[in-house]
């Protein structure tokens, strides 16, 4: 039995190999359907797609062979990642590489013909093959060594994809994990520096940036849980910011959300949790002073129109006198220039009131502000010309 020589690149080789994470990994649909389509295109009872492993050939996708894997000494293919085009062995008893392996010699099935298109990574190096065999001698066509090799790269373009996919994730669990940290490093010093001043006005502020912290680290946590990279759930991120501010309000008031399942993209999502975070804060502090049966917050949206979203707050306290100093919604008040300037961030408008038996504030805003393209001049039609 004449054994492959090994590449010269061979520990590289190999490296790759394993870089693509796909040894010993469970069926995959995508590639089955390769070989079993191969195998009936050209009309042969065995089709692979074989991996040259350190001392096996180990089969991602296998049509008419029963075993996973093979000895590197009964691997047709480690001949056939030595070169650069298919290898054709039209009878295997007359060629010297694989005259004496069982799999062409056997008693039962053996294989007498075989063709592999070598598995070329983008660096250059060899990983495996899609190969056929049959039971008989025979020749492809130049039509059928062209899909071979067509097909080939498919495998490869998909295994390709998969570990780009594979990689991405990793790097976005690093990076998540990473900003994770960050937030809560930047909530603890903000907490740090809280405790130790005694100027009410740089507490005040320094709650407000704590707010706006916590209300970025939920929407962190919304984004890690969905599929899609820029949008978010809306009653779910505003449950858990509700929940959050549950946590820190008086024993007596209660902070309910009413929300439907509205998908938002991240910036707005951003926008909101700021604006119930100031809403709730200020309400907290100064909307129930007089005393107030069965104190509440309450979070309401609707969808508007195709991309219109509105988004309300109210409470159920009587507040401080409209234009004194306690009147925390007033444009002087620090709550109120912040969730203004996010609500404008993303091109929404915000309204408020007093009305009987609470406080209302609504802010409309886009669903997605990169839907909200205004048509500028050089977009629109050219004027029809002016009749002579």
């Amino acid at each position: 039995m004449v054994l492959a020589r090994k590449s010269d690149d061979e520990l590289e080789r190999l490296a790759e190999l394993r870089s693509f994470g796909v040894l010993d990994s469970g069926p995959d649909p995508a590639f089955d359907e390769v070989v079993e389509l191969l195998a009936s295109l050209l009309e042969m009872p065995v089709a692979l797609i074989s991996l040259v492993d350190e001392n096996r050939q180990w089969f991602k996708a296998r049509y008419g062979m029963k075993p996973g894997q093979t000895p590197l000494e009964q691997s047709i293919c480690a001949h056939a990642i030595l070169s650069d085009d298919i290898l054709e062995i039209e009878d295997t008893m007359l060629d010297l590489r694989s005259a004496d392996n069982p799999l062409c010699c056997g008693s039962i099935s053996a294989m007498r013909f075989y063709a592999g298109a070598p598995l070329v990574t983008r660096s250059g190096h060899s990983i495996g093959t899609l190969c056929v065999l049959d039971d008989k001698p025979r020749k492809l066509t130049s039509q059928q060594r062209q899909l071979l090799k067509v097909m080939a790269g498919q495998v490869m373009r998909q295994l390709d994809l998969q570990r780009a996919l594979h990689n991405k994730e990793i790097l976005r669990e690093e990076i998540d994990h990473r900003v994770k940290n960050s937030l809560q490093t930047v909530a603890s010093t903000i907490r740090l520096y809280r405790a130790r001043s005694t100027v009410p006005e740089t507490r005040d502020a320094l709650d407000a940036i704590a707010r706006r912290v916590d209300s970025v680290s939920q929407l962190h946590a919304e984004l890690n849980l969905t599929s899609k990279m820029h949008f978010v759930r809306l009653d779910t991120y505003l449950s858990r910011v509700a929940t959050l501010l549950q946590r820190h309000a008086v024993a007596e008031v209660q902070v309910h959300v009413d929300v439907p399942r509205i998908e938002v993209e991240s910036r707005v999502a951003a926008s909101i949790g700021v604006v119930a975070n100031e809403f709730a804060a200020n309400a907290m502090k100064y909307a129930f002073r007089d005393g107030t049966n069965n104190p509440e917050i309450r979070f309401e949206a609707e969808q508007t129109g195709e991309n219109r979203l509105l988004f309300t707050c109210r409470d159920n306290g009587t507040g401080p006198e409209p234009g004194s100093k306690l009147d925390v919604l007033a444009s002087t008040a620090l709550g109120a220039r912040l969730l203004e300037a996010a609500v404008s961030q993303v091109g929404g408008t915000v309204v408020e009131r007093r009305e009987e038996g609470g406080y209302l504030l609504e802010a409309e805003l886009p669903i997605d502000p990169a839907a909200d393209t205004p048509v500028t001049p050089a977009m629109a039609s050219p004027a029809a010309p002016a009749a002579e």
